[in-house]
């Protein structure tokens, strides 16, 4: 065993063997937001390393690989505007309008919560990504010189609880709109609430996707201004 986990592709291979598995337990229950293939594939690495006494460091070196992926998946996330152009601009105040007031009540209540908790600077730089879609938010949290690993879990914690509730209080609030109700949940949970929006319908999907796109742009130009402001 102690030879099997320090292979150069030991890394590689438990990443996607888990995510796979994960894609599939999430398939199988109906897309529960509480089952992200992303949150559940981090628990199963997470226990496989710290069974295996694996270094993390050396985790990131076998999967380096995935890490420069990154960057292509960022550029792809400009695909949902692109199907989505024609009906975003024919809604072009009221996106504006929902971006505009849904980021600023986000980023509000962020800092508000990490104030009344008593919460330091580092941890609320580290909160401020919290409903930017990870590939983004990695890099905003880099650029505030936060800490990348809380801003994941944060990032996932986000993520999670909008999938998991966003659709429930959406109902509660009689939100019946396609658009709205994906929209609603790409801004606030990303591409874990997105996963949930497909499963609703390809329009609350596609339209969930497209807010995930925009709210990670324009959160990329706004955080490190708010960030500035809030920590001196």
């Amino acid at each position: 065993m102690n030879t099997l986990i320090h292979l150069p592709a030991f890394g590689l291979v438990l990443t996607l063997s888990a995510y796979l598995f994960s894609l599939w337990l999430h398939q199988r229950s109906g897309r529960l937001g509480l089952l992200s293939p992303v949150l559940v594939t981090i628990v199963l690495v997470a226990a496989v390393l710290q069974l295996t006494g694996l270094p993390y460091a050396e985790y990131l070196e076998q999967v380096t690989v995935l890490t420069l992926l990154l960057g292509p998946a960022t550029v792809a996330l400009a695909l949902p505007l692109l199907r989505n152009g024609r009906a975003l601009g024919s809604s072009a105040l009221a996106v504006m309008a929902t971006l505009a007031v849904g980021g600023a009540v986000s980023i509000a209540i962020t800092v508000g919560a990490m104030t009344a908790f008593g919460a330091g600077e580092d941890m609320l730089r580290a909160a401020l990504p919290r409903s930017v879609t990870s590939p983004v938010g990695l890099s905003i949290a880099e650029t505030l010189g936060a800490s990348v690993p809380l801003a994941v879990v944060l990032t996932l914690i986000s993520g999670v609880l909008g999938a998991a509730l966003g659709p429930a209080l959406l109902n509660l609030a009689r939100v019946r709109d396609e658009r709205a109700r994906g929209f609603a949940i790409g801004m606030t949970s990303h591409g874990i609430g997105t996963s949930r929006a497909l499963a609703e319908s390809p329009v609350a999907g596609g339209w969930s996707s497209a807010a995930m796109v925009m709210n990670a742009l324009v959160m990329t130009i706004v955080l490190p201004i708010v960030a500035a402001l809030v920590t001196g």
